[in-house]
């Protein structure tokens, strides 16, 4: 048996969901990598919001992703692997949650501190287990309810309504992150049917043509050779990232990796200043940690729960 990439996995998992084939180190090496490379991606896609409009910026850094995409689907049997769609209603669905989210987390980014951005992204694990029980028929226990509401108060915490500090513009990783939550569980409705392949096709695709779209109603800049490095750049590291991250969960169980990716702020504090100077403010460093502990326990009584 082999999964969506093409790799051999065990039919045959424990109680706990592991399998013989896991190798927990690589799998926790590949988060690691992967949520740096992301988080790499968006320092790039920040950099090019200076000089173009979010919708320019993701339709020139989604042609360069097909690059990988092709790859994949190379591993995963041939190139007509990426049009193998069997649930048109999901994935048209789910391409529109991952284009809405696209939009104004870059449009977020532009305006806001890297760290900061990444930070209010957090919250996405937090609306799924929202919105579990509506559109998943989960039950959501107390304990889980409990640390959703913890999570948000983090959120309000780096957003500060009501203050000085307070940043319209924060608005916009928040509705990412909401739609990132939406896609995330349309994700695991439609996992049954879709390869991972065809689900990064449609979704690429979707997000190129809605970005392509505005260069009738929003002034394109003329791209110069400077930018040629942050274009190409970005569209080779989210898919490369986006390989690792699949390659963590084959490789560990979810339980496992996913707490990694709240390492993603520590990334997007050293390239916000590495790229930009911006150092996070403790206001955001405070609720980045309530938020990722908050996530951090759903996951783990998700685990209680499941076993």
């Amino acid at each position: 048996m082999k999964n969506p990439l093409g790799h051999p996995v065990d039919p045959t998992p424990n109680l706990h969901g592991a399998r013989s084939s896991d190798s927990p180190g690589k799998a926790i090496l590949c988060a690691l990598a992967g949520g740096a490379l992301l988080t790499l991606n968006d320092g790039f896609v920040k950099a090019l919001t200076v000089d173009f409009p979010t919708g320019q910026v993701l339709a020139m850094r989604g042609m360069f992703i097909y690059i990988m995409i092709a790859i994949f689907a190379m591993r995963a049997g041939g190139l007509h692997t990426m049009w193998q769609i069997k649930s048109w209603r999901g994935q048209g669905l789910r391409g529109f949650c991952v284009v809405g989210s696209s939009f104004t987390f870059v449009t977020g980014l532009s305006y806001m501190p890297l760290a900061d951005a990444i930070a209010i992204s957090f919250a996405g694990p937090l609306f799924v287990t929202a919105m579990a029980p509506v559109m998943l028929g989960e039950r959501v226990g107390w304990r889980r309810w409990m640390a959703v509401l913890v999570g948000f108060a983090g959120v309000v915490f780096i957003v500060q309504p009501g203050t000085t500090a307070f940043q319209w513009f924060a608005v916009f990783p928040l509705v990412a992150s909401f739609l990132g939550g939406m896609r995330d569980i349309i994700t695991r409705k439609m996992a049954a049917t879709e390869t991972t392949v065809a689900v990064l096709f449609v979704t690429t695709t979707a997000v190129v043509l809605a970005g392509w779209s505005t260069i009738f109603y929003t002034e394109w800049m003329l791209v110069e050779w400077h930018h040629v490095k942050y274009i190409v750049g970005s569209g080779l590291l989210i898919g490369v990232a986006h390989y690792l991250l699949i390659e963590a969960f084959r490789l560990g169980e979810a339980a496992l990796v996913a707490p990694f990716k709240y390492g993603n702020v520590l990334w997007a504090a050293i390239f916000g200043y590495l790229l930009f100077g911006d150092i996070p403010q403790a206001g955001t460093v405070i609720g980045a940690l309530v938020v990722a502990f908050s996530g951090v326990y759903i996951l783990h009584r998700e685990g209680v729960r499941s076993k």
